[in-house]
Order: C-alpha cells, then structure tokens, then sequence
C-alpha cells in the first residue's frame, strides 16, 4: 500500500496551472475529497461553482461527477479563467465561465453549489436560492470555532451563523483540518 496521496489526473493538471499562474488559493485536499463526494450524490445533477481559480476545485467535482451531470463554474480572471478552461477542454460536461459569479443564475437550480467566490459573502440569500430542493452547499474557507454562536476575531461569525441558522437549510460545520471548516448544508424539501 502507497502512503502517497492518489489524486485525480485533472486535479494534479489544475495545481500544475495555479503554479503556473501563481495562483495560491486553490481549495485543499480534504475539501477536495468533500467535493467529489457532493458531486457523485448527484449523478444526473446540475453542479455549480463560483471562484473556479485555477480549476481545482472544480476537478475535484468533476472527479465525482456523474455521467448524467453536468457542472458550470465561474471565474471572475480572465487569465484563470482562460487557464482553467484548458484543464476541461475535451469534456463538454464542464463549462467554464468568466465573469461575475450571477453568471450562474441560468444555469441554475443546483444540485451541488461549491459557493467558494462571489455570492458567500456579498449575497448569500440569493445563494440559498439558487439551490434545488435537496440541493447540497459546500462553503469553505471558514476557521474552526469552539463556540456558539459561531466566533471569529473576537466576534459573532454573522456569515457562518447566517448559512447555519438560515431556515431553509439543514447544515453543519465540518473540520477538514486541524484549521480548516466548511460547511455543508442541504436545501429543505
């Protein structure tokens, strides 16, 4: 058995184009992984994200994802954006946009939205709204909290709390490292 981290092919493709680019905000591994499962819970789904970066994350959804799916990610940096396309080229299951993260709004509503750009911060009703019923939100980027509610910098966490409270989502915080929480919330029925 190898101890070497086994990663999907465009995952590795897609951290050789954040090197490239100098890129260093890709999402990590263990987030990776989380991703990959959401999308393979939703073989015949529609899969979104917003921040696509250099296109890590999106390998990592694309790694799960089914062959009834499809998955649109937008990327504000035309030159990311131009860069990560390439890393999905030959699969017309994966559409890479570049512009504002609303570009997504028709394409929506989402069976999977890895919510990592725009909208988490600057409009995340309208983000709890893009989902379908059911539909499963993966945000990251959040530190772990031993409190409740939620606190960061000395503060009530209002962007954590709002996603783990909203109404009409069932979500919970998960640790993806030692450092590192997502949430991870589904859209009520």
């Amino acid at each position: 058995m190898t101890t070497e981290r086994a990663f999907p092919p465009r995952v590795t493709a897609a951290e050789r184009v954040a090197v490239e680019a100098g890129f260093e905000n890709s999402c990590l591994p263990e987030v990776g992984r989380l991703l990959g499962l959401a999308a393979a819970a939703k073989p015949n789904g529609v899969v979104a994200e917003s921040g696509t970066g250099s296109g890590v994350g999106t390998a990592w959804l694309r790694s799960g994802l089914g062959a009834g799916a499809r998955l649109v990610t937008v990327e504000r940096d035309e030159d990311l954006a131009r860069r990560a396309a390439g890393v999905f080229a030959d699969d017309d299951r994966v559409d890479v946009l570049t512009g504002d993260w609303r570009l997504l709004e028709q394409y929506a509503p989402f069976d999977v939205f890895f919510c990592d750009g725009g909208g988490k911060r600057d409009d995340p009703e309208r983000v709890v709204e893009l989902l379908a019923p059911g539909g499963l939100l993966i945000l990251d980027d959040f530190t772990p909290s031993p409190h409740w509610p939620p606190r960061f910098g000395g503060k009530v966490d209002e962007l954590r709390l709002f996603y783990l409270t909203h109404p009409a989502l069932n979500a919970t915080e998960v640790l993806t490292t030692p450092l590192a929480a997502t949430i991870v919330a589904a859209r009520r029925l």
